[in-house]
């Protein structure tokens, strides 16, 4: 059956790619070819379409909205094919995954737990990813996710929960013993993480401790915060998963102690552990790895 409505199908690989890089060059890159080849595949969609998709000025090219709303169309037209590619292949996936994982969460936990996991998954390579928020599989060019439940996971995504998130104040040790209750914590320094900047207001409404401070200070991410209030400039909310380590080093302390806030992270794979042997161990081993976050007692 023809299609005569539907745009030259070769000429939407590289569109795709230039809207997402609004670059031809950066487009030819990925695709491993010419900028003249790129180039002559945009002009034959516009002339196909009959207009213009980019606004072309010296230094940038600049995607119309037209063009963003194909582009989109196009993205999760690719991630279906992929999608439905991979579930009828009959070959056995191989090479390593690439796993995205939230910043924080990344450098203060997965990476310490490396070790372990070329002990007891050899058998599976995993690229590690710093990223956070909404996640695009096919965009991002990754196998799975390690995100938080503050945002609407894709509707095609394997879900595996792996733990809670519990939240609370920490600090150094010395500093501990003038956090007697809220109007101790009025006459230190609160830390707040750019990130996630509703992190103390959260904890105030989930516990009812009305603590307030008139000196506050905003880093940009966790590992931030923690760094900071290592080195005793303040107290700062963090979630027990990143300040493990540094509690059990006896670097920090958490002096009212770690509360559920409601929301929960999860691995997300664009395959379900039943169609990818790696996928399968990888998610077995994570959830063995998280359920030791839910298990640990309250560090009070």
């Amino acid at each position: 059956m023809r299609w005569p409505s539907l745009p030259p199908l070769n000429t939407l690989l590289p569109f795709e790619a230039t809207v997402r890089h609004a670059s031809m060059t950066a487009a030819a890159r990925e695709l491993h070819v010419t900028h003249g080849a790129v180039s002559r595949q945009i002009q034959n969609l516009e002339r196909s379409l009959g207009i213009s998709l980019f606004e072309r000025q010296t230094r940038a090219l600049r995607p119309t909205p037209q063009a963003r709303q194909l582009a989109a169309v196009v993205r999760d037209a690719l991630d279906q094919i992929d999608a439905a590619a991979r579930q009828i292949s009959p070959r056995t996936p191989t090479g390593p995954l690439t796993l995205s994982c939230e910043p924080t969460l990344l450098m203060r936990w997965l990476i310490p737990q490396l070790p372990d996991l070329a002990v007891n998954v050899p058998d599976v390579a995993v690229h590690l990813s710093a990223g956070g928020g909404p996640v695009f599989f096919e965009r991002d060019n990754i196998d799975l996710a390690i995100r938080r439940d503050d945002f609407p996971f894709p509707e095609e995504a394997s879900r595996t929960r792996l733990f809670a998130e519990r939240i609370g104040p920490v600090c150094r040790p010395d500093l501990a013993t003038r956090l007697t209750g809220a109007a101790g914590v009025s006459q230190v320094t609160l830390l707040h993480t750019g990130t996630r900047p509703q992190a103390w207001d959260d904890w105030r409404r989930i516990t009812g401790m009305r603590a307030e401070s008139a000196s506050q200070q905003t880093l940009e991410h966790f590992y931030l915060t923690l760094q900071a209030a290592a080195a005793g400039v303040g107290v700062a909310i963090a979630p027990y998963a990143v300040a493990r380590d540094d509690l059990e080093r006896g670097q920090l302390v958490a002096p009212f102690g770690f509360v559920p806030d409601g929301t929960s992270y999860h691995l997300l794979s664009r395959q379900s552990p039943e169609q990818d042997g790696r996928v399968r161990r990888l998610t077995a081993w994570l959830r063995a790895k998280t359920s030791q976050l839910e298990n640990d007692p309250d560090p009070v």
